[in-house]
Formats: structure tokens, sequence, C-alpha cells
């Protein structure tokens, strides 16, 4: 079954024209609709499916500093910030919570490289805390085992994936008057001389001469319709939920065996850190190569998928008519089947771990496509080629937590203000070279 979802209306009005139309309703796109509104630029934000209905609904909610990569930190601590100046600005709750993030571990590499990880934060004004065999214990009573040592990243929190992406698409839309429409695929971009011009959608042209896409795995199939290439490729990640019941479990808790997040119904989210199905598809096929890092650093959570992919769609490499329906539109929301083993596996593992969910009946299982880059860094980056495209994506599932950070620094970009973070590491030819030696710890 899909992944639980608040519903929101769309705009009644269509958009003939726009300031800027953001193609896609994940909180990536979301974000960016409401920042560049809040700017005072009229808006249009386009979603094939439903608003959130993809990954931003699937994912743990995690929104986190903990262990992020130095080139996706920046973004992480202003998003904390940002998460809750959303939230009040709108007057919503996004289930954002600084709860704090644990971590338990019996292995010495694995805490020495937590160890690492807090040392070099302290250089960018992140405190996490080391944990003590006996502090670990005492975080970590609900588990049924002592633990050699752990970490603590207290300004760290969670979000709700049910409702985050729709209740901010919404505010942006009440207070700031930007257009949703739901249901209504962008199948290409109108350029004149190099420059964007409007956005062709199953319901007509939007005239415009700014476009972000924010599609998440459906990104690069739609980029190669105008000629950018952008290697990019997505895992299955499969997940379950357990009713509420559970009393003495952290909100938010990672070990190499299970993590587990509180919900907003009080229930958890259960899933193994890291494992996916890999489903062959011709976008995979075409950029095996620059994925050889990737997978070299990560096959040992990796397993064979199947079709779900190729049928799916989203990676494909064929081209499309702007006349006719496209991928998109026959197959409005990814929503492929999780791996039974996988989920067999997650639930029995947490079960063992943590004995107060031995009761507890599974509440609900799916899956997500998970899109990534060659270096597990995300792409947003100004086109070159086309004046006016701004392309985000790539996000690795890392995006839920940095969505907001993404979103004001697009806007920024936009609107020619100096940004709030460097954002040349961002861009997309730096995936023109080697990934070796430069791929993300997750």
């Amino acid at each position: 079954m899909p992944a639980p979802l608040l519903s929101i209306a769309s705009s009644e009005e269509w958009t003939e024209q726009a300031d800027a139309v953001v193609i896609g309703g994940g909180i990536i796109g979301v974000c960016t609709a409401y920042f560049l509104a809040r700017e005072g630029m009229k808006v249009a934000l386009l979603e094939k499916g439903r608003i959130g209905a993809e990954q931003s609904s699937r994912n743990w909610g995690w929104c986190r500093q903990q262990n992020r990569d130095a080139r996706e930190l920046p973004l992480a601590t202003k998003s904390l910030d940002l998460w809750e100046e959303i939230a009040k600005d709108i007057d919503q709750d996004l289930g954002f919570r600084r709860c704090g993030l644990l971590y338990l571990s019996d292995n010495e590499a694995e805490l020495d490289g937590w160890s690492r990880w807090r040392d070099f934060a302290k250089g960018e004004g992140v405190i996490t805390h080391m944990l003590t065999s006996q502090e670990a214990n005492s975080r970590g009573k609900a588990t049924n085992k002592p633990w050699q040592g752990g970490v603590f990243s207290p300004s760290d929190g969670i979000a709700d994936p049910t409702k985050a992406a729709p209740l901010i698409a919404q505010g942006a839309s009440e207070k700031y008057n930007c257009r949703i429409h739901q249901f209504c695929a962008a199948r290409g971009v109108e350029t004149e001389a190099g420059k964007v011009t409007g956005v062709i959608t199953e319901k007509g042209v939007i005239k415009t001469n700014q476009v972000i896409m924010a599609g998440g795995a459906w990104a690069s199939s739609f980029c190669k319709q105008l000629g950018i290439r952008f290697p990019q490729s997505a895992v299955r990640s499969s997940i379950l939920s357990v009713m509420p019941g559970a009393k003495s479990i952290p909100d938010a808790m990672h070990t190499s065996q299970i993590s587990v997040t509180k919900r907003g119904d009080g229930g958890y989210t259960l899933a193994i850190s890291g494992t996916a199905n890999v489903d062959v598809t011709p976008q995979q096929m075409r950029f095996a190569t620059h994925f050889l890092p990737m997978f070299a650093k990560r096959w040992k959570v990796l397993s064979p998928g199947d079709l779900q992919g190729w049928l799916s769609g989203h990676e494909t490499r064929s081209s499309w008519s702007m006349d006719q329906p496209t991928p998109m539109e026959k197959n409005r929301i990814l929503d492929p089947r999780p791996s039974k083993k996988l989920i067999h596996e997650t639930l029995r593992r947490a079960r063992q771990m943590l004995p107060e969910l031995g009761s507890i009946p599974m509440q609900a299982s799916w899956a997500g496509y998970i899109d990534s880059t060659p270096d597990g860094v995300p792409v947003i980056d100004q086109s070159s080629n086309i004046q006016g495209f701004t392309l985000a994506a790539g996000f690795s599932g890392h995006g839920f937590g940095i969505g907001p950070g993404v979103g004001r620094l697009i806007s920024e970009l936009i609107v020619g203000k100096e940004t709030f973070v460097n954002h040349q590491q961002y861009q997309l030819n730096r995936l023109n070279k080697s990934a070796w030696g430069k791929v993300s710890e997750f």
C-alpha cells in the first residue's frame, strides 16, 4: 500500500503566465516555490500526480546534520532553522521537532568515524556528543543489548513526511498566492534564442522565463529532452511502519541492524539503513560506469531488483512528443512494490532488538525510488546552455531534511541575492569527472 499522505486542493484558476514555474511537487519543489513566492514572484507549481506523493512521503523524516557530507552540511544546518521558520510563517505544524538523533554501535571503526566527524563538525559550529558505553546503554535502554558507544546530536530532529510537503505548498498558496496545479504533467520547455520562454504542460502552455526542474527520479529523462546530460540513477528502498503502542523507544535511533523513527500518529517507521534493490533501467545502463565508485562502496547493502523500474518509465532514455501523453502521465505516482524479503527482515530485526515491538502489529509497508548522483551529492545548478533553466535533483536520500535550505538557495540564485552557501560544489559539470574518492558517506 502507498505511504500515508495528506491531500490538498489544487488552485482553481489556470496560470497563463508566471515569473517562475517549478516542476515537481516534492519537498524540494514546494520549498523552492514557497521561497520564490515569498520573494514576491508569481509562481506556478506543477505536479504530475499529488503533492508529496513520491519520495517526499516515503522517507524516514530525519532532519539531520549528524554524519552529513561536508558539501551538504551547510544546507542541513540552514534547513533546521528554516523548518521552524516556515512552520511559524504559514502557521502549520509540519511535525518538525528537535528531538535529537541517537546512533548506537559496537563497531570500533564506526565509532572512530563518528568521532572524527564530531571533531570536523565542531569547526562548522555543529555540536554532537560521543557517548560512553554507559551513556549509550542509558539512552538505548529500549534495546535488549549493551552497547560499546554511540553519538547523540541534540539539535537534529525529525519532521512528518505525511504532511510536510503538502502543508508547505498549501501555505505558499494561501499566503503568497502560489498557484498549485496537481495532476498536471510538464511535457517540456519552450525556448527562444537559448532562453526559456514557457513550459508545455498537458493542460496548456505557461509563459515564463524561469523554470526549476525538481522532478526527483524523473529529472534526468526530462533533461534529456532538452539536450542536458544528467547522470542519475535510482534504487528502490523498502520500509514499513508499525502501529502505536511502544512507549520507551527513542524518537529517532540508528543502529547497523535497524533504524526507527517515531511517526506523527505515535507509531514507528522501521528501516535497515542503506539497503535497497537495484532495478535495471535504460538510464541505469546508460550511466553504469559513472556509478561504479558508488557501487563499489555500497555493494554490500544493495540487492538485485526486478523489472519494476524499467516498466515505471521514470528512467527512460526515449524521446517523447510534446503533443502526446508522456511517461509522467502514464505513471502519475511512482508506487513500486516493496521487497517482501526486506520487509520481513526489517520487522524481524526490529522485534529482536526492541522487545516492546514484539506484540505491536505492522501498520503498512511501501517502497520508493531514491534518485542519486554518482557522488551522492545533489545537483543544484543553473543551466549554462538554456538561460532560465535550473536543475535541482539527485538528492540521494537526503532531500527531505535539507529541502528548506535547497529552496532558499534556489530562490537566492534566481532573484540574484548573495547565497548563504557556496553553490559551486553542486554544479552539474562536476559529474563529467570521475567520482572515485568523492562518493559521500551516507
